[in-house]
């Protein structure tokens, strides 16, 4: 999904562009950042830093720059958006290169209406995927998906019984003690580490030590079951 080459900045000039965009972009408040980072987004491709690598980078960026003003937690991310919208995100970024048209356009060298454009399908973009990962993570909806994973599997002798227990309750807890678990499925302890063994080894659950409460952990490869639609056919 890599951006056309924008720009035409020679390497003589690049430090002073580089510096002029952290001077513009840095230090903003709250409501400034969230719309100056699609125009960050654009101006950073329009300066072409690196010889390859700028669409990357400047996805991470407008996601790292959401990241920080919204306190996302990183649950959703303006790079899926993008990624599911490269025609859109193509053309809105090669009308950002026009040259202003007239004095009603801007007063810089390049299209202010382009950019306004971009920044309105950003957004827009933006609020997509909020909407997205809201119905994706709803709590009935996601136990129902884990529980049926865990039904699969135990069928497939590919997780012990009562596996399942162990997940609704993280869920419903947001961590579980080690030591609730014999009590909450009902065998003895040793059986019980038998269950969260398979568990962790599935990388469904973690823990930062052998005493530390379990925790649910979402791996990629379950992505597609646990969380459908997460990832972009092409990304």
């Amino acid at each position: 999904m890599q951006p056309s080459r924008r720009g035409s900045i020679g390497p003589g000039a690049l430090s002073r562009f580089i510096e002029k965009f952290e001077q513009t972009y840095s230090r903003l408040g709250k409501a400034e950042t969230i719309i100056a980072a699609a125009a960050a987004h654009h101006r950073l491709l329009w300066i072409h830093p690196f010889l390859d690598g700028n669409g990357r980078v400047a996805r991470l960026m407008s996601h790292a720059m959401l990241l920080e003003v919204l306190d996302t937690g990183g649950v959703w991310s303006i790079a899926r958006g993008l990624a599911r919208n490269v025609s859109s995100y193509k053309s809105h970024l090669a009308q950002c290169d026009l040259p202003r048209r007239n004095d009603l356009d801007g007063r810089g060298n390049l299209s202010e209406e382009g950019l306004a454009s971009f920044t309105r399908f950003f957004l827009e973009t933006s609020l997509d995927q909020v909407k997205f990962m809201e119905e994706l993570v709803q709590p009935d909806r996601l136990r129902n998906r884990i529980l049926l994973w865990v039904e699969e599997e135990i069928r497939a002798n590919a997780l012990p019984q009562k596996a399942g227990r162990i997940l609704e309750a993280i869920l419903f807890r947001g961590e579980l003690p080690r030591g609730d678990v014999p009590q909450l499925l009902g065998v003895s302890d040793r059986h019980s580490r038998r269950v969260v063994a398979a568990l962790i080894e599935r990388g469904v659950i973690v823990s930062t030590s052998t005493r530390a409460p379990l925790r649910l952990a979402f791996p990629a490869k379950l992505a597609s079951r646990w969380m459908p639609g997460l990832f972009p056919d092409q990304y």
